[in-house]
């Protein structure tokens, strides 16, 4: 039987250069992406913010929810945005990735901060592979942050995502990172009908990144219903990882569920592959006082690439 984990890890980051989360509270949070500050919606949020009502009058757009939808809403915008602009995730060991933030309907900007441990790690394991260039497989890709700095880092990437925007936004990406002479291999598909063909023609890879949505459609109406997938989908994907060095993050964000359920998930389906775990929440640290948000639920394996 698989080992259940002794304890839960609460990763967090304190944001970098370009990237601030500057306070927290009722049901909000106030962010600085690149030069641009933002009020959004914030579920989790349940103190009170410790800023003044002042410093968040800053925000040049907050983004108002509709309902109990927090993605459902509009943007106000207050004061001048651009309709992108840079934002530089650093600092990383083979230079700065830049990111062109957007406000294109939903809260989200097109990245996500909170996600860097990931990518610093993902990078160590990427480094530790040595006969052979990594191969990397970044599945519900979306704008390609972690495909970015994963080939930055000598990596060969698949970058997967059923959005043929966000897929195109991803190759606006790598040109502002000055990236396009590196291998990223940007593909419109549904994640568990790409899978599936990597399956059947041998593919390996010594990282693969999982990141789904609690629901969503492929480009041919496919349906994604995370409860209900996420088993079968990390079945065939760890018959796609090295068989002896090889790594695997699974991140779930904006459910019902706890970090336990999904080591314990990940520890069935590698239950044959030995390695280390790690299993937790990631979240994000405020820049000055006030407390952190947690943003998803994730587990990490590794086999050999520590």
């Amino acid at each position: 039987m698989p080992t259940p984990p002794a304890h839960l890890s609460l990763v967090a980051t304190q944001g970098f250069k370009d990237y601030a989360l500057l306070d927290s509270g009722g049901g909000r949070k106030l962010e600085r992406f690149g030069t641009i500050i933002v009020d959004r919606p914030e579920a989790q949020a349940l103190w009170r913010p410790a800023l003044a009502r002042a410093e968040w009058s800053k925000a040049h757009a907050v983004f108002s929810a509709s309902g109990e939808d927090d993605e459902k809403g509009r943007w106000r915008v207050d004061k001048p945005v651009p309709e992108s602009w840079p934002v530089r995730i650093g600092p990383l060991p083979d230079g700065d990735v830049t990111m062109l933030c957007r406000m294109q309907g939903l809260w989200h900007l097109g990245l996500f901060p909170e996600q860097k441990p990931h990518w610093d790690w993902m990078v160590g394991r990427i480094k530790s592979v040595t006969a052979e260039r990594p191969r990397v497989l970044n599945l519900f890709a979306y704008t390609g942050a972690a495909s970015l700095i994963a080939a930055a880092a000598g990596a060969e990437v698949t970058h997967v995502d059923a959005s043929k925007k966000s897929v195109a936004w991803g190759r606006e990406n790598q040109a502002a990172s000055k990236l396009t002479d590196k291998p990223i291999r940007w593909i419109v598909d549904d994640a568990v009908k790409f899978v599936s063909r990597e399956v059947r023609r041998g593919r390996g890879y010594h990282v693969i990144l999982v990141d789904p949505p609690k629901f969503g459609r492929g480009p041919d109406g496919e349906v994604w219903d995370l409860m209900s997938g996420l088993p079968a989908l990390l079945r065939e994907c760890a018959a796609l990882l090295a068989p002896d060095r090889s790594a695997m993050i699974l991140t779930v964000y904006a459910i019902r569920a706890s970090a336990l359920a999904f080591d314990q998930l990940m520890r069935e389906t590698l239950v044959d592959r030995g390695g280390r775990y790690d299993t937790g929440e990631l979240s994000i640290a405020p820049e000055r006082g006030g407390f952190s948000v947690p943003t998803s639920l994730f587990t990490r394996w590794e086999n050999g690439l520590s």
